[in-house]
């Protein structure tokens, strides 16, 4: 998800000054950032802002605004504060912090976790908090210790002059009482003994015990469980209630969905199976038929009015110029989100309180919806953020957050709302299908001489905006063919919008996810047409780009790219500039006696800025080409109808732990700013792939996935 995209959404106000201070017996920095910069503005008792809590027994806790769902966030903020304040690693915790204004991301004022943006927001402000705390605690340990404070220094959680010292947690609270310093003031670590470190996450212990709670575990006393049934047609509303079932305590009324009540969850979700409902059904919906929409898309494509997004030169006459030029079609699906752990919620509502606990990505949108829904007061609004058993961009949306607030509304009792797989795969949020046209000429010295770029697909802002028919300009669409790094003498980047009434929603990766298969698939088009090496023409497309080149380097040493693969085996290369970061993936591929690819390994070099935990960037990459791999060999929702065809995994097909390749991964030393890591992986997969089945095969796949359809071919 972009910047843009989430700062569109707004932040939201909280004071949870309250919270901060009840049960606090240490210090506490607190701070904001600067609407108008990136510089923490620090203070006691602020409230605003993530901050650092120290207890008597000297454990530090660093409350996090972001979400830890997996990628490791929490341990990486974490050795941001510890490097500051000299930590020793072992008294270290992390939580997640309240739904306030105060906990937003710092690149776009709103506390949503997306876009690969924790990490770049926080890099600065946490450090600064912590370089605050640093100075509050050397000058108390300095009174304590009855020593000069130039005689001082901060090691091991503690005050230390010479060989006397004193913990933290002994001076915490008088250090609060102290007037913060200027954050302007204060210096930052320089020698990095933490940032860079393979230090243990500290999120896994209680995961791997059983301890962390999920959304999926949460236990509230007094309350009832709940499941709902959507209209199984997309865009249909209750046109008549049922009676309430034999087992049930309540149903009630969500609009496109009914919601059952009950003792607990398998009851619920049987009850709400068996229900006989009666819809309304709009003839709109019948428009939602995959089919109807790619159809639609290719009238688009000859026929629509483009937004031009990008515009150098004039890339249609220079094409035109051309003698060797590609003309390429890229298709691509839609996709569902998949989590491991169904959408659910428990949610508590009173007349004076609502309290949520939830798997979220958006604390701040929760907070917002919640008032909506109660008109009660920020004040009075809880937010409890849980661990997420995968988010993908799914768990930013509100339509389960809501529903749960809903149904205890209307029983008054807190109410745990869970998903069934089935309701969870056929009511998404999907990440847009796309057809996308690239047209590229090259000039007498094998160089692009143009490039005209025309993407069509259901814009996402089109479909959220708050003025129907304004058709806003979704630069997310074509996220990964903007900005490229690319010498290229003329290019024109264009975005037609292709309306659809299947619900959208941001994917890992999102635009890159499809912009990326087909600028990377045309460049090795190119490449071809150019009678050069795929590594070398990228090289000479980015001379001069220092950063670009040792990714490209780095990635042909592992995957020894010189040296020709072994009998059967192909390699496919892919590069992209995107996340604050630098990548490139080599896929080394063959076919089985079956007659389907397999991949054996892909090789990732990757130039994120600094390297915060080197352990959690080779786990994304990981991760990343797992969740990529998925979707271009199987991953594909089609609609009939109004109707999703996927209703579980049986037709949903993932990676099975047997397919997965062996990921070889070089992080790349770099000065450059602090980049995101947990999307960048992603879409460099499918033209990867793609690129080395057309170097083993001959044949190139333009349409993803690779088996569409299928629950067994691949891998």
């Amino acid at each position: 998800m972009t910047q843009a995209v989430l700062a569109e959404r707004g932040s939201f106000a909280l004071d949870r000054r309250s919270f901060l201070r009840s049960g606090t017996a240490g210090l506490v920095v607190s701070f904001t950032v600067g609407f108008s910069g990136h510089e923490a503005i620090a203070g006691t008792g602020a409230m605003v802002g993530a901050y650092i809590q120290i207890d008597p027994s000297n454990v530090v806790t660093v409350y996090i605004g972001a979400t830890e769902m997996g990628q490791g966030i929490m341990t990486g903020m974490a050795q941001l504060v510890a490097e500051e304040l000299a930590l020793d690693w072992t008294t270290v915790r992390t939580e997640h912090a309240p739904a306030a204004a105060a906990y937003a991301n710092p690149l776009f004022h709103a506390q949503v976790t997306g876009g690969s943006t924790s990490m770049r927001g926080w890099f600065t402000p946490l450090r600064k908090a912590a370089a605050v705390a640093r100075e509050m605690l050397l000058t108390q340990g300095a009174t304590y210790l009855g020593q000069p404070r130039s005689n001082c220094t901060v090691k091991n959680s503690a005050v230390w002059c010479g060989s006397t010292s004193v913990p933290f947690g002994t001076i915490a609270a008088d250090a609060a009482k102290l007037t913060a310093p200027d954050p302007s003031t204060v210096s930052l670590n320089t020698t990095l003994t933490v940032i860079g470190q393979r230090l243990p996450r500290t999120d896994i212990p209680d995961k791997v015990t059983g301890a962390a709670t999920f959304g999926i575990d949460v236990r509230v006393p007094g309350m009832v469980y709940a499941a709902v049934q959507h209209c199984p047609t997309l865009g249909g509303t209750v046109q008549t209630m049922p009676s309430k079932p034999g087992g049930a305590l309540a149903v009630v009324n969500l609009g496109n969905a009914v919601g059952v009540v009950a003792n607990d969850t398998w009851t619920a979700m049987n009850l709400a199976n068996g229900l006989k409902v009666t819809w309304a059904i709009p003839a709109s919906s019948a428009s939602i038929d995959s089919a109807a929409i790619l159809a639609q898309a290719q009238t688009l494509m000859s026929s629509g009015t483009p937004q031009v997004i990008e515009t150098s030169g004039d890339a249609v006459t220079a094409l035109a110029g051309s003698t060797n030029k590609i003309d390429a079609t890229y298709q691509l699906p839609f996709l569902a989100h998949a989590c491991m752990e169904v959408l659910n919620c428990t949610a508590s509502v009173t007349p004076t309180s609502c309290e949520i606990w939830a798997p979220t990505q958006a604390q701040g949108y929760c907070l917002a919806t919640a008032q909506a829904l109660t008109g009660l007061p920020a004040t009075a609004i809880t937010v409890h953020t849980t661990f997420l058993g995968g988010g993908l961009g799914r768990k930013i949306e509100q339509d389960y957050i809501s529903q749960a607030i809903k149904i205890s509304q209307a029983v008054g009792k807190p109410v745990k709302l869970t998903w069934s797989r089935t309701q969870d795969f056929q009511h998404d949020m999907y990440r847009p299908c796309s057809l996308i046209r690239v047209q590229a000429g090259l000039d007498a010295s094998g160089n692009i001489a143009s490039l005209v770029y025309r993407n069509v697909a259901p814009s996402i802002s089109a479909q959220r905006s708050t003025t129907p028919g304004s058709n806003p300009e979704d630069t997310g669409a074509v996220a990964g063919a903007t900005g490229l790094a690319y010498s290229i003498g003329a290019r024109q980047i264009e975005f037609v919008p292709n309306p659809t009434s299947v619900p959208l929603g941001y994917w890992r990766s999102v635009g890159e996810s499809y912009n990326t298969f087909a600028v990377e698939s045309s460049i090795d088009q190119l490449a071809a047409l150019a009678g050069q090496d795929p590594l070398a023409f990228r090289k000479t497309l980015l001379a001069g780009n220092t950063r670009a080149l040792a990714v490209l380097d780095a990635v042909a040493s592992i995957s020894n790219w010189a040296s020709p693969p072994p009998t059967g085996t192909a390699r496919g290369l892919a590069f992209l500039i995107g996340f604050g970061s630098i990548i490139a993936e080599v896929a080394e591929v063959t076919k089985t006696s079956a007659g389907v690819v397999k991949v054996n390994k892909v090789y990732c070099a990757i130039d994120c800025g600094t390297a915060v935990n080197p352990d959690a960037i080779e786990a994304q990459m990981q991760g990343g080409v797992a969740h990529g791999l998925s979707a271009t060999l199987w991953g594909q929702v089609t609609f009939a109808a109004g109707k999703a065809n996927v209703t579980n995994f049986s037709n949903y097909r993932l990676l099975r732990r047997s397919e997965m390749p062996q990921v070889i991964t070089k992080i790349v030393p770099s000065a450059g700013p602090i980049g995101g890591i947990g999307e960048t992986a992603v879409p460099c997969v499918a033209p990867a792939v793609a690129n080395a089945y057309a170097k083993l095969t001959g044949t190139r796949v333009s349409v993803l996935p690779f088996y569409p359809g299928s629950t067994m071919g691949g891998g």
